[in-house]
């Protein structure tokens, strides 16, 4: 399995390729970010954006795209950068056709890492051990997307087992026989029921 793990961000858009299996040794690729000039146009940088993860996917031809799910932060505006640049990355992937993979960052430190709450330091550390490189990757945002696709190739055997187990359940749930409402026969109101008798009072007679 080949996974492009993409960190979503304006300035720096963390990039990284591995490959392997889940229980097997894993295999590193390539790590880059996509860089944008923080004064540059919206537009402009989101094409940027765009043609930087359009040649990571010419050159490494990736089997899944995982990319982080954006999360809601006090800074708005760091916010709104993350989730555009996610986007990108999302279209990117499905205009090929290549399956996308949204992990929040607390499951892909756990997955990493062991804690969910585990800082920048401790992933690239366990990203540096789990790739067997010299050194771990820099800037941050480039040991993030290599521990997002880790993360991915860890996850997706479960999920698949998952996926499948819930399709199985559906497929052999017993389906109850219903009636459709156009065979009932449709309930006629019962009319109130009036007297044709005019109404007198009784009196005496005298």
């Amino acid at each position: 399995m080949r996974v492009l793990g993409v960190d979503p961000g304006l300035t720096r858009c963390g990039v990284g390729v591995v490959e392997g299996v889940a229980g097997r040794p894993l295999t590193m690729l390539g790590v880059g970010v996509v860089r944008t000039p923080a004064d540059a146009d919206l537009g402009h940088r989101l094409v940027a954006v765009e043609q930087g993860l359009e040649q990571w996917l010419d050159e490494h031809r990736p089997e899944f795209v995982a990319v982080e799910r954006v999360f809601s932060q006090h800074n708005v505006r760091t916010v709104m950068g993350t989730a555009q640049a996610s986007a990108v990355a999302i279209l990117c992937a499905s205009r090929r056709g290549i399956p996308v993979a949204l992990h929040t960052p607390s499951e892909v430190k756990a997955a990493v890492t062991g804690s969910g709450r585990a800082d920048k330091a401790q992933v690239g550390a366990m990203v540096t051990r789990l790739l067997r490189l010299d050194a771990p990757p820099k800037p941050a945002d480039a040991a993030d997307a290599l521990a997002l696709a880790i993360c991915h190739i860890w996850r997706a055997p479960a999920q698949n087992r998952l996926q499948q187990a819930v399709a199985l359940h559906a497929a052999q749930a017993p389906r109850t026989a219903r009636v459709p409402r156009t065979a009932q026969a449709p309930r006629t109101p019962q009319a109130p029921h009036v007297s044709n008798t005019p109404h007198t009072s009784k009196g005496r007679t005298a």
